[in-house]
């Protein structure tokens, strides 16, 4: 088993409402150590990044904070892609999801240089897929997707090392619920694959993870970006822009649980859990479940862990 390293991340920079920052506490107090390492995987906590505080101001030109978010991004940048380059799984405990852009950039820089291909399973109520022309806040939160396909300030579309870091054909985004007019545009546009709630109603949580997950082979780094306004409030209240509406505890244990089916798990974010939102670290401890399951927590031994064959749905 590869050894799992924990980056936490304090920050709510590229947030509407503070909070954030506290995340990476929350998921420790919560048990995360302990939670992944009953599965028999080594566990390194790197501890916190360091970064500039949030200075609270309005947007400039489209974009609040860009300067600092930057910053935060760089950092996890170079934390990420030295914990892959040791053969290490990081796990990215948030803070905001502005961080994706640096998490998401290392692994596209490492799967180039190890020539594997890359799966980024993006689960959101949000499109994440802003740009500073059509952002209706200046909140770059609202903007990794559109950053790492190459629309947006150069310092974070080229954090990779080429423009755009990964292409669209390599995203899926499951649980969309809440997208701007300017983002449906952009996302036909830019012909990113979109599992919104829609589909999900209509053909199930199963299938819909047989979709994302089809044509991920050997060869192929699978990273999962977990927002946590992906779930229903209801089950997960700690989070800055919860969306009414979203799945259930036992179809986002069926997404993470179809991901460990594979083996492919390279790396993962885990992101907008905001404890000042949240009743009893309620959303923190979920969150760790949701890891657990994500690491091979499973009701039974599963005979076949990389057929997903079995899953097929009946040709009825």
């Amino acid at each position: 088993m590869q050894p799992v390293s924990l980056i936490g991340v304090p920050t709510d920079i590229g947030a509407s409402v503070i909070g954030a920052r506290l995340g990476p506490g929350a998921l420790r107090v919560a048990g995360i150590v302990d939670a992944i390492a009953a599965f028999g995987h080594t566990v390194d906590d790197l501890g916190d990044l360091d970064g500039p505080d949030n200075p609270l101001q309005p947007p400039v030109d489209g974009y609040r904070h860009l300067p600092e978010v930057i910053t935060w991004n760089r950092a996890v940048h170079d934390a990420v892609h030295g914990e892959l380059a040791r053969g290490h799984v990081p796990v990215v405990l948030g803070g905001d999801h502005s961080i994706a852009v640096g998490s998401v950039s290392a692994v596209a820089r490492h799967c180039r240089e190890a020539g594997k291909a890359l799966r980024v399973l993006w689960f959101d109520a949000h499109a994440d897929i802003n740009t500073s022309s059509i952002t209706p806040s200046g909140n770059l939160h609202g903007m990794p997707v559109a950053c790492l396909l190459g629309h947006g300030p150069s310092e974070l579309t080229s954090m990779s090392g080429e423009t755009p870091a990964v292409d669209s054909a390599s995203v899926r985004q499951i649980g969309l619920r809440s997208v701007d007019p300017g983002e449906k545009r952009l996302v036909r546009e830019l012909d990113v694959e979109v599992f919104d709630m829609r589909y999900l109603d209509e053909l199930g949580m199963r299938r819909t993870m047989l979709e994302a997950l089809k044509g991920v082979d050997d060869n192929t780094h699978v990273h999962v970006s977990l927002d946590l306004d992906f779930l229903d409030p209801d089950i997960a209240p700690g989070v800055g822009t919860p969306v009414r509406g979203g799945p259930t505890y036992r179809e986002g244990q069926l997404c993470m649980e179809m991901v460990a089916d594979l083996g492919r798990l390279g790396s993962v974010d885990v992101v907008e859990l905001n404890p000042a939102q949240d009743l009893r670290n309620t959303t923190a401890e979920l969150a760790v479940d949701l890891l657990q399951s994500l690491f091979g927590k499973s009701t039974l031994l599963r005979v076949h862990p990389h057929d997903m064959s079995h899953h097929a749905p009946d040709q009825r």
